[in-house]
């Protein structure tokens, strides 16, 4: 089982999925309709468009983001270039992040001088799935975040067409998804509760250019036929048909926005029929999973998110948390006495000292130190006495 989380994953996905080695012939609208069917395009994967299934039970979103990531990047590679060799794909992908990444934003600060080329993709992926600099806003933004994980997939295809990234590709394109959903936005007849956490995601996800800076009044200002392939009309509607989508029946004015966009573009008007159907049906399917939808109460999505993350640590580094916690007398007394009374508040600080110098013994529990990682504490000691072995949880037994 592939663990995003370890190094040498990437080995890992190509070890199980075996690509053969021969051409590969691919169609854009295939490959972009079963890629927008795993939920990558929206920013929410439920599924993953390999040879051979993967179970993703117990991952995080941000592990599956980055095997979805992955992915995607190669299934380009394999329809630009015709060619199925990882490796290739590799050294490939490497040099097109090396080239991409803008300023401020450091893709290498984690990559250690003679890593392999797949250790290094692990670390640029990483590093570009973790747009945001602390658990808080990462929690809350990664929706759109994961959704412009698609910026990569066209620009990586351009860095394989022209040997390098047309200039300012990635500005112009970022530009256009944010005036496209300004606009569609302005449409509304009826404003849903969303749109407006919809514009600030927008601004915490942008990389390229400033939101506060885009400023277009209409389709006709854009310059939309710099999009010459059909990959980057599509997506420029999907996002647009995201941002207009609500509960009820789209509005007449709403649809005529999407259908205007394609006849600008050239796309066909049985596309964007298909658009708003299928944004509906994998909206309306996986409302309940997608954070974006879940915002009337922030506190609770933020301790439902970070709960889920937690529990996965802890169950992956079990046996490490049992023993290092066993070693400690102290901590084990006031880890059990919490599980019959309420501590002290000097008791509760020992307790998170302690805890803290264990989590910096433990690689993958880190987070715990990092900006905004005190706030997970509370959930980590809540989960630890369930984990502890019967010999020492008698308590909770009683």
């Amino acid at each position: 089982m592939i663990n995003a989380s370890a190094n040498g994953w990437i080995d890992k996905f190509f070890s199980e999925q075996k690509p053969v080695q021969l051409p590969v012939v691919g169609y854009s609208d295939l490959f972009y309709k079963q890629i927008r069917a795993t939920g990558f395009v929206y920013g929410h994967v439920v599924s993953f468009d390999t040879t051979i299934p993967i179970d993703s039970k117990g991952w995080t979103s941000e592990e599956i983001s980055k095997v979805a990531l992955l992915n995607t990047l190669y299934s380009v590679f394999g329809m630009v270039t015709h060619e199925s060799n990882p490796k290739l794909f590799v050294e490939k992908a490497v040099a097109f992040y090396k080239e991409m990444h803008p300023e401020g934003f450091n893709l290498f600060k984690k990559v250690l001088p003679g890593s392999t080329p797949s250790v290094e993709l692990e670390k640029m992926i990483g590093e570009r799935v973790q747009t945001n600099d602390n658990i808080i806003s990462k929690n809350f933004s990664h929706i759109l975040t994961n959704a412009l994980l698609f910026e990569d997939v066209l620009a990586f295809r351009q860095y394989l067409i022209n040997g390098n990234i047309p200039h300012n590709y990635l500005k112009k394109l970022e530009e256009a998804i944010v005036s496209i959903v300004s606009l569609a936005l302005k449409t509304k007849n009826h404003p849903s509760k969303y749109d407006e956490l919809l514009i600030k995601l927008f601004e915490s996800s942008v990389r390229f250019t400033k939101f506060s800076k885009v400023n277009v009044q209409n389709l006709e200002t854009l310059e939309l036929d710099y999009f010459e392939n059909d990959l980057e009309k599509y997506y420029l509607i999907d996002m647009a048909g995201m941002a207009l989508w609500n509960d009820e029946n789209m509005e007449k004015n709403e649809a005529s926005f999407l259908y205007q966009l394609a006849d600008l573009m050239g796309v066909s008007t049985d596309f964007v029929s298909e658009s708003i159907a299928t944004t509906d049906a994998f909206i309306t399917t996986n409302k309940k999973q997608i954070p974006y939808f879940n915002y009337s109460n922030p506190v609770k999505h933020f301790y439902d998110q970070a709960t889920q993350t937690v529990v996965v640590l802890i169950t992956r580094n079990k046996q490490r948390l049992q023993k290092e916690i066993s070693q400690n007398g102290e901590l084990m007394k006031l880890l059990l006495s919490s599980t019959t009374r309420d501590l002290e508040e000097k008791e509760k600080k020992k307790v998170k000292k302690q805890l803290l110098e264990i989590c910096k013994t433990v690689p993958s529990l880190t987070i715990f130190l990092l900006p905004g990682g005190s706030l997970l504490l509370p959930i980590l000691i809540k989960f630890i006495p369930k984990m502890l072995p019967s010999a020492f949880n008698e308590n909770l037994e009683e």
